[in-house]
This record gives structure tokens, C-alpha cells and sequence, in this order.
């Protein structure tokens, strides 16, 4: 798979998964909390509150905004995603079923959802301590989108990780605006500019444009069933606090994600033969990409495998993380392809 597919592939997913992010949970009043107990409230992503609006995200130079809907209702989690630049398209979520609607791909169907930046639902409900590896703090108090919010920071406790500042509406705990954060620059930026936070929405609200023509095809990328699963080749190091979650398999090769419940990153490991890429690192707002080439032993020295790390941890992060990838069995390696 080339490079501009690997890249696509982690940022579906977090297109996907970055609307999962914005959970909410009930609140005593901001005047009682600490960082501590706002940070807990982002763990378990319940996703209870019901909200309509549009919001922005920008990573580096590129900008794209989002028109949501978003409910609570019996006991199951509905979202609708509208893009509201370049191509039409639409994704659908109903519990823990994604259904994306893109003009050129047709319905895509995502059996599991993949933890992706913050707060990542799938990843966040097996209660990742957070507080482990980021030191949350009060910086006060703010207004977006017309509503009050308390500001939380997060510093990473080392050097392989970004930091956050998070704005959370103070009377449901929902998320409003995010930052992503190195040496005080903004790497990635969240954002709603419109809000309406009520008590419930239509049916119509959840429902696909009449006039959009799709068609069912077979995913892209479907999901392995076991996560941090690697047939064939070995991680030798990551940074601690980053546990395996799903991944989507590829036609090439295997990938693995991991999670801290905040940061997300994937190794990516194929056969390099028709593949000619350069080796080293670039970087697009806060997510990396590494690439580095691998071989069995000397005695398989020109059987060589490309390594691609991709994800929000900074670049010498994802340069160690590649470098200790190992292909251990490339027979087996070869076999998960077959599958």
C-alpha cells in the first residue's frame, strides 16, 4: 500500500473516531471540581447528551468542518457526520456500528470502532488511566460556542507523548474545543462554532440524504478481531502506557494500533518489493510518519519489509517504535496475507 493510502487509512480512522470523542456525563458544578475529577469524566464515554452543530478541525495547513448530530436514547449512542467541504459525504454511527457514506467508495460498513484521538469510546470504556501518563491541571475558565467552559491542560509526563488543553461545557462535562500542544505551539485544533445542547432530536436528523446514491462494497479496511495480534514480526519497544486496540487489516500487510486514551498510533508492516520510499520521518499537525525499511537476517537481506508508524506521537517517538520492529517469520508473515 503507498504512502498516501497509509496515511489515508489512520485518518479515516480518525475521522471516524474523533466524533466518539465528544462524550458527556453529568456534573455537580465546575466551582467543585478538580482536573482530576473533569479527566475522570472522560474515561468511560458514555456519549449521554443529546446536541446538534458544527465544528472545525484544522492539523497543519488543512481545514475541515463537521456538521453533527448527536443523541442518547435508549441506552444506544446514534451520530450523524455531514462534511461540510469538498466531497459530499456522511457517516452514520448507531451504537457501535459505522456506517460511511463517501461518493467514490459507496457504503462502508466498520465493525468495530478504532480508538483514534482523544477519547476514543472503544479504547476509553476499558478505563485506560489516563492520569498515569499526562499531569492535569485548572486554567480556568472560558466561553465557546456560547456556553461556559472549564479549561483543563494535560502535560505529558515524558517526552513521547503531546500535550492537551481541553475546554469542557460546565454544566454536561461535553467537549467543545481541543488542542493538541508541543513547546506551546498548536499542533491540531477542535473546535465547535455552533451548538445547540437539548433535550432530544428527530429521527430525520439520522438519516442519510435522500440524494446521495450509494451502493453496499466490501470494506477497505476490515477490522481484525485481535487486537495487537502480529503474525511474523515483533515490536521491540513503545512507549509505555500504549496498549494494543483494533486495527484494520490491509490487502499488503498487517497493522496494529495502540492507545493511551488520548494519543493513537499504528505500525504497519508489508512486503517492500514495488515499494520505493524514502526512510525518515514527516510530520502534518500532530501526526507522524515514519517509514523504515526491514530485513529477516543477512541471509534475507534482499527480502526486505517496509515499516510505516503513523500517528499522533511526536517524531522520534515513532522513529524508535519503527526501528524496533523485527520480522521474526516471514513465511508467516506472508501466510496472514493470504487470509
Amino acid at each position: 500500500m503507498k504512502l498516501r493510502a497509509r496515511v489515508a487509512a489512520h485518518t479515516a480512522i480518525m475521522m471516524v473516531l474523533a466524533v466518539t470523542m465528544l462524550a458527556a456525563w453529568p456534573v455537580r458544578g465546575a466551582e467543585q471540581e478538580t482536573a482530576d475529577s473533569w479527566l475522570l469524566k472522560l474515561g468511560p464515554a458514555l456519549n449521554m447528551t443529546t446536541y446538534r452543530g458544527i465544528f472545525v478541525y484544522s492539523r497543519g495547513d488543512q481545514v475541515s468542518s463537521m456538521m453533527i448530530a448527536h443523541r442518547y436514547r435508549d441506552g444506544r449512542v446514534e451520530e450523524r457526520l455531514v462534511l461540510q467541504d469538498g466531497a459530499n459525504g456522511e457517516i452514520l454511527r448507531r451504537g457501535n456500528q459505522v456506517l460511511c457514506v463517501l461518493p467514490e467508495h459507496g457504503r462502508i460498513h466498520l465493525d468495530q470502532v478504532i480508538p483514534s484521538g482523544p477519547f476514543g469510546e472503544a479504547f476509553a470504556s476499558q478505563r485506560v488511566p489516563v492520569g498515569a501518563w499526562y499531569q492535569p491541571e485548572l486554567l480556568g475558565d472560558d466561553r465557546i460556542a456560547g456556553y461556559p467552559t472549564v479549561v483543563i491542560g494535560l502535560r505529558p509526563r515524558d517526552e513521547h507523548r503531546y500535550g492537551y488543553r481541553l475546554w469542557m461545557e460546565k454544566h454536561t462535562g461535553l467537549l467543545l474545543k481541543s488542542h493538541v500542544r508541543q513547546d506551546g505551539e498548536v499542533l491540531e485544533h477542535f473546535q465547535f462554532t455552533m451548538l445547540e445542547i437539548t433535550n432530544d432530536l428527530p429521527d430525520s436528523e439520522f438519516e442519510i440524504e435522500s440524494g446521495v446514491e450509494v451502493r453496499e462494497v466490501t470494506p477497505d479496511l476490515p477490522v481484525s478481531d485481535k487486537p495487537g495480534e502480529m503474525d511474523g514480526w515483533a515490536l521491540g519497544w513503545k512507549p509505555e502506557g500504549f496498549l494494543p486496540a483494533a486495527a484494520p487489516r490491509t490487502d499488503r500487510g498487517q497493522a496494529v494500533a495502540f492507545s493511551d486514551g488520548l494519543a493513537t498510533f499504528s505500525v504497519f508492516v508489508e512486503p517492500a518489493s514495488g515499494v520505493d520510499m524514502p526512510q525518515g520521518a514527516s510530520r502534518v499537525g500532530a501526526t507522524t510518519i515514519y517509514m523504515h525499511y526491514a530485513s529477516p537476517g543477512p541471509e534475507d537481506a534482499r527480502e526486505r519489509f517496509l515499516i510505516t508508524v503513523v500517528g499522533e506521537i511526536p517524531p522520534r517517538t515513532a522513529m524508535r517504535v519503527a526501528q524496533s520492529v523485527t520480522v521474526d517469520d516471514s513465511n508467516a508473515l506472508a501466510r496472514t496475507l493470504m487470509d
